[in-house]
């Protein structure tokens, strides 16, 4: 049992990703497909699949994206923001850019899972979960 489900989810992304893992796989819970759904969206992923069990929670495949000549990581960096020992809200108009735009801060909002500019644009704020880039 671990008490931060979401930064076991990162850190199982990351570890692979430093590892040069083709495809890592992690438990699923409604927020983790949300949020790798956002990855697939922003390209920092090349594939997913959910697989469910018959008594259990399921899991989530996720193919890992690497480029074809370099071999590095669309995923440089993952960090989770927002903690169980230490929430961080923001106000629609005090939502931070993540490498001045070039990544992406997931939001959970009043209306969902969202990207920090999806955020931005439709002008509601909410819990900053992780930086992307």
């Amino acid at each position: 049992m671990y008490t931060d489900p979401i930064a076991d989810y990162l850190t199982r992304i990351r570890n692979a990703v430093k590892a040069n893992h083709r495809v890592v796989e992690v438990p699923a819970s409604n927020m983790k497909k949300e949020m790798t759904k956002i990855l697939f969206d922003k390209g920092f992923i090349s594939n997913y699949k959910f697989e469910d069990s018959d008594n259990k929670q399921g899991n989530i495949k996720i193919a890992l994206k690497y480029n074809a000549v370099s071999k590095l990581p669309a995923i440089n960096n993952i960090r989770r923001i927002s903690r169980p020992g230490l929430r961080k809200y923001v106000k629609a108009d005090s939502i931070p850019r993540v490498i001045n735009g070039l990544g992406i801060a997931i939001v959970s909002t009043s209306r969902g899972l969202m990207t920090d500019k999806e955020a931005r644009q439709m002008n509601v704020g909410g819990e900053v979960i992780c930086f992307v880039s």
